[in-house]
């Protein structure tokens, strides 16, 4: 490998790139935890990327840590008057970043992970509508060429395929479509019937989430690039100014002699679905707060992201369509400290649960409240309110041209694993730990947003690899990973990045301390999940209680005595 490239100088680099963006926006980032930076330390024991991809992504999640970690340790010494002003070091394991971003493939259920067939009978089935297990409904979210050569378009028919199918020509289920080969040629014939402006414009009508596959300096030509690459990756502003600072509150929880729970005795209602959003929840978890999911139970979700989603979390079902649902929810929100919502903007608004409706409850109350909404395209710009998911922000800012250009080719490839997920999580996780502090030290209601297109514009600005440190990730992965091309499913595309890194890594996957074992009553086995990242001095981090399928949970605050158990013994 080159000598002269270390991956934890690098995240060091990215972590001063970081705060040098808000130098002049102490809302978002406090000049306290940039002040403190200089006790973060970035370990690692292979000092060199895992990923076959260009861009510096544990890099990059790294220093996101690094100020999630500042962020909590503000928190700790609020709690830990003795511990103020002692600085406390804030470490950063860089092998621990790195399963963190693809956590999702690491996680297991009695042995069997997401790649695994057999998984599926352990899961719940909120597949509603076919979206994952009907293999050629679940290619309606894939890249394809459209009718001119070398142009690229994502359509994505997100849970719930038919509008997408139908939008192109084609019937919304196609039983006699055995093979993959077979499902490809199918939907990109239809797709190669439309220029990429055609569907654009279909897409825009029928509401679906799609764009085209852009180079990123085509995207900074178009009117959202030129707004959002001005943007900072997240943003804390206050909604309210009438409610006094609320100290953290006491709680029953169990502290060691020498550490604190940050977050201990804070109530978070996670609104979301599908990796991003609920990362968010499940990293405030991780500080010791009390997370509850909300979903609808007549909503579709992926069913296997719910096993590493909601580690750490209750997970209940409202309808918030009906009387009885509105009525509990609003039981729920008199008591909340932090709202995340990971659904199109707008939506909660639409429902009398915004942002703005919840600080003026919170200033009824006399207690203000974080809102913090996680989106695909950011909240400026013309396609603010489009709707979108990890693909879709990856093949329009440039990551998917990138990503094929990396392995040699002349046409886009949506890279392996959800990370451009989780790093929006931790970026969420950020803003929800800066709202809580600003709420303690100064009152009032706090709004954190973040994006997926935000991580990947910072990944842009983080710079790509250089071309010897890329030669040595393609020498890496092999063959079979240099074979795929634009057209592989998001899973074939992990899947085969997976197996060249199990191959090529195996102290890696069996590094005891990357993982933690849990029997889950709910799913009445053994959960396997990736550990928290970060570790403070004098602070405790890690989970309360294992994972738990949506819906398992009665609707409350109060969450009682869980029958998880940890089985991993340090």
């Amino acid at each position: 490998m080159p000598a002269a490239y270390s991956s934890c100088e690098e995240a060091n680099t990215i972590l001063q790139l970081l705060t040098g963006l808000y130098s002049h926006d102490t809302d978002s980032l406090p000049a306290e935890i940039v002040g403190a930076r200089q006790h973060v330390c970035f370990q690692s024991q292979r000092d060199f990327p895992y990923f076959p991809i260009p861009f510096k992504e544990t890099e990059t999640a790294s220093a996101l840590k690094a100020v999630e970690g500042l962020a909590a340790a503000v928190l700790a010494d609020l709690r830990d008057v003795e511990s103020r002003d002692k600085g406390r070091r804030v470490t950063i394991d860089l092998e621990k970043t790195t399963a963190f971003l693809f956590q999702a493939y690491i996680a297991t259920v009695n042995g069997l992970g997401k790649l695994d067939p057999e998984v599926k009978k352990l899961l719940k089935d909120t597949d509603l509508l076919q979206a994952q297990s009907d293999s050629y409904r679940r290619m309606s979210a894939n890249l394809y060429e459209t009718k001119r050569s070398g142009e690229y378009y994502h359509i994505h028919g997100s849970l719930e395929a038919s509008t997408t199918l139908r939008m192109i020509g084609l019937e919304p289920f196609r039983p006699d479509l055995k093979t993959h080969e077979a499902i490809v040629t199918t939907i990109e014939t239809a797709v190669k019937g439309f220029t990429v402006v055609e569907l654009e414009a279909m897409n825009a009508s029928n509401r679906q989430a799609g764009v085209p596959a852009l180079k990123h300096e085509d995207f900074l030509k178009t009117s959202h690039g030129q707004v959002s690459s001005k943007c900072t990756p997240w943003t804390v502003q206050q909604l309210e100014f009438s409610t006094p600072p609320s100290p953290l509150p006491r709680t029953t929880q169990p502290q060691t002699e020498d550490a604190c729970r940050p977050l201990a005795g804070i109530k978070v209602l996670e609104l979301c679905r599908i990796i991003a959003g609920p990362v968010i929840g499940r990293i405030l978890a991780e500080y010791g707060a009390d997370v509850l999911k909300i979903t609808a139970p007549n909503l579709s979700d992926v069913p296997f992201f719910q096993v590493d989603g909601n580690m750490g979390k209750h997970a209940a079902e409202l309808d918030l369509k009906t009387a009885k649902g509105k009525a509990r929810f609003e039981d729920l929100l008199a008591d909340v400290d932090i709202v995340v919502d990971g659904y199109r903007p707008g939506a909660f608004d639409k429902l009398g649960y915004g942002p703005h409706a919840l600080s003026k409850m919170a200033a009824k109350r006399g207690k203000g409240i974080v809102y913090v909404n996680e989106s695909c395209f950011g909240f400026e710009g013309e396609w603010a309110a489009r709707p979108g998911w990890q693909q879709i922000a990856d093949c329009v800012s440039g990551v998917a041209w990138a990503q094929g250009n990396f392995m040699g080719l002349s046409e886009p490839i949506v890279p392996p694993f959800p990370i451009s997920d989780y790093g929006t999580g931790c970026m969420g996780a950020i803003a929800a730990l800066v709202g809580l502090l600003h709420r303690t030290k100064r009152g009032g209601s706090w709004h954190g947003k973040t994006s997926l297109l935000q991580y990947d514009l910072l990944l842009f600005r983080a710079g790509l690899y250089s071309q010897p440190v890329q030669h040595e990730l393609r020498q890496l992965v092999g063959e079979e990973f240099a074979n795929l091309r634009h057209s592989n499913s998001v899973d074939q595309i992990s899947g085969t990045a997976l197996r060249s890194m199990r191959k090529k890594f195996p102290d890696f996957f069996t590094r005891k301390d990357l993982c933690d074992t849990w029997y889950s009553a709910a799913y009445g086995g053994d959960i396997t999940a990736v550990n928290p990242v970060v570790s403070i001095d004098g602070v405790q981090t890690g989970f309360q209680r294992g994972s738990r399928p949506n819906g398992s949970d009665a609707p409350t605050w109060d969450f009682g005595q869980d029958d998880d158990v940890r089985k991993t013994k340090e």
